[in-house]
């Protein structure tokens, strides 16, 4: 039996996600599915379409792109994505510039990096061993 190519299903184009290798790590560019303002001094939440399972052991991290961080001063903020996730990836993108930046579609704006994960033991304990650093916080261990 033989379809009909003008009444044939057609299945949605598949999403193009560009994956690099390197010291194993993987890293997707997320494409931009639709033109977006990041309001200067902003933020806004950004659609992907983009849903994705990370292998047993792993989380995806959403990072920033150099690029959009050091020439356009665009940053992604909270971005993890638990192993048992299966909905939407969302990019949280940042505007640390005073004017608008616009992104068209297909425009790349994050990278996902799957990372492994080590989840220890936790033991409750009563007092912690001293350490040399001791409670010193911000800023405690020298200038730069």
């Amino acid at each position: 039996m033989t379809t009909d190519p003008a009444t044939a299903p057609t299945s949605p184009p598949a999403k193009r996600v560009k994956t690099t290798n390197g010291d194993g790590t993987m890293t997707a560019d997320q494409p931009q599915l639709l033109d977006t303002t990041v309001p200067a001094r902003g933020k806004v939440l950004v659609s992907t379409d983009i849903s994705i399972a990370c292998p047993a052991g792993t989380y995806g991290r959403i990072a920033p792109r150099s690029g959009l961080a050091s020439k356009n001063f665009i940053d992604t903020g909270a971005g993890v994505i638990d192993a048992d996730y299966r909905g939407e990836v969302k990019v949280l993108l940042f505007n640390h510039a005073e004017t608008d930046f616009e992104i068209k579609e297909g425009d790349r704006i994050a990278q996902l990096v799957l990372e492994r994960i080590y989840t220890p033991d936790v033991v409750e304990v009563q007092e912690l061993e001293e350490s040399v650093r001791g409670a010193g916080g911000f800023g405690s261990t020298g200038s730069a």
